[in-house]
């Protein structure tokens, strides 16, 4: 039947040219933004998605910039490290040549001190924006920005990297070692240090043995340690020596090695600590062919010298007093124990000393090399996490160019044969009037 009112036809055309102009529309559309998923109407999960990625990938940037200004401030205090490492060495260069005979002292000290300074203007010196981990102006951890953790249920947490700082000021506050001067009695004294079986010193401000045991070449002498009170003051004095000299030869001379314990001190600190004196000294001082050794029996409470069997006679003595005052050392924090380092006065408790402070120094290095490696790897893996997820993005959203272009064409000749489609339709009426003539 046919109909002036009704053109089916036409209707059919016209949707059918809508739905590819529709078509055509989203295709421009992908082209001119490069985006299948342009809005949250084109399809709103993927959308929302993307978004969520999107805001992970601008939060990692944050995070990567952290990383780097976490870097450069660790790098910076590792670099003073090191070079703090450096100076320290140098400074018991100085204090090994301070053990021989026949030096200056008074000059090696003077070296000492202009080293001690130039550390402490490194300390001073070592600090990225502000921020100085070295100085020991504060024992708070620094936390570097490492990570954004989104778990399963969508909530974000920010990952850390603690950054410890290292204490190696030169002015922490320290306190000199002072040998006591209040008399004990005989029977305290040889409890305490005895040097085999002769009495050991005990009167106010004695600092000479009051015996001492002579050890001939290839012998040795047994000292032994009883209990340990704070302030326990103890010396072995060894006299007749072959120490060397600044000229290549040797003199025989004596040495005396102190110990005060402090109240944190056992029997084996105490031992170890007048047994690292020793061993220091003999390495410094001394040369290897008269075979000066030490050995320690915690167990039994004894510290042995021994004398190659090419040497001369060595006497060894003993001296104990109380109330003496430990001074600070590497374990009291920074490098302020500096300060009490005194080659002319007392040359062989500064080469005690340095090397605690040097395993300090070596410590904090290490420490900061290790969080550095941490945070380079971090920042390696975010900037690789960024671009998976910059990926992932674009699979989700970016349109297939080569399937939109191939699409167009179609389209395009879709949208042709639309109008013709429509055009033949919208005449069909037209064919009614023939059969009116």
């Amino acid at each position: 039947m046919s109909s002036i009112l009704t053109n089916n036809s036409a209707m059919v055309a016209l949707q059918t040219l809508k739905s590819i102009n529709s078509n055509l529309a989203m295709t421009q559309s992908e082209i001119s933004t490069g985006k299948s998923v342009a809005s949250a109407k084109d399809n709103s999960a993927v959308w929302a998605i993307s978004k969520v990625m999107e805001s992970d990938v601008a939060g990692f940037k944050a995070v990567s910039e952290s990383l780097s200004l976490g870097e450069s401030t660790v790098a910076v205090a590792a670099n003073a490290s090191e070079t703090i490492t450096d100076l320290l060495n140098d400074v018991k260069g100085r204090i090994v040549a301070a053990q021989e005979e026949n030096v200056d002292r008074s000059a090696i000290q003077n070296d000492i001190t202009a080293l001690t300074e130039q550390i402490g203007s490194v300390v001073s010196a070592a600090q990225f924006n502000g921020l100085n981990l070295i100085d020991g102006t504060s024992s708070d951890d620094v936390q570097i920005l490492s990570s954004l953790n989104r778990d399963s249920s969508g909530d974000v947490s920010a990952g850390q990297i603690d950054v410890v700082r290292q204490n190696l000021s030169t002015t922490t506050p320290v306190t000199a070692q002072s040998f006591g001067a209040t008399a004990s009695t005989q029977p305290l004294a040889n409890s305490a240090i005895q040097v085999d079986a002769v009495n050991t010193a005990f009167g106010a401000g004695d600092t000479d043995p009051a015996a001492s045991t002579t050890v001939a070449g290839g012998g040795s002498s047994v000292i032994t340690f009883g209990a340990v009170e704070a302030g326990n003051s103890y010396q072995v004095t060894l006299d007749g020596l072959s120490i060397n000299t600044a000229d290549g030869s040797s003199a025989t001379g004596r040495r005396d090695f102190q110990y005060v314990a402090s109240a944190d001190d056992g029997q084996a600190a105490v031992i170890n600590g007048l047994a690292n004196q020793l061993s220091a000294f003999f390495g410094a001082a001394t040369d290897s062919s008269d075979g000066y050794t030490v050995a320690v029996d915690i167990d039994a409470g004894t510290l042995t010298f021994t004398s190659g069997a090419g040497a001369s006679d060595v006497d060894v003595g003993a001296v104990f007093q109380n109330d003496g005052t430990p001074g600070s050392t590497a374990s009291s924090g920074g490098l302020g124990a500096l300060a009490n380092i005194d080659v002319e006065n007392d040359a062989t408790g500064a080469l005690a000393a340095i090397d605690g402070l040097i395993e300090q120094s070596i410590d904090a290095a290490a420490a900061f090399g290790t969080v550095q490696n941490r945070i380079e790897t971090q920042s390696d893996f975010i900037g690789k996490l960024s671009d998976s997820l910059t990926s992932g993005i674009g699979s989700l959203v970016d349109a297939d160019m080569e399937e939109v272009s191939a699409r167009l064409q179609a389209l395009q000749t879709q949208q042709q044969l639309g109008v013709q489609s429509l055009s033949i339709a919208n005449q069909a009426p037209q064919s009614i009037l023939s059969l009116f003539r």
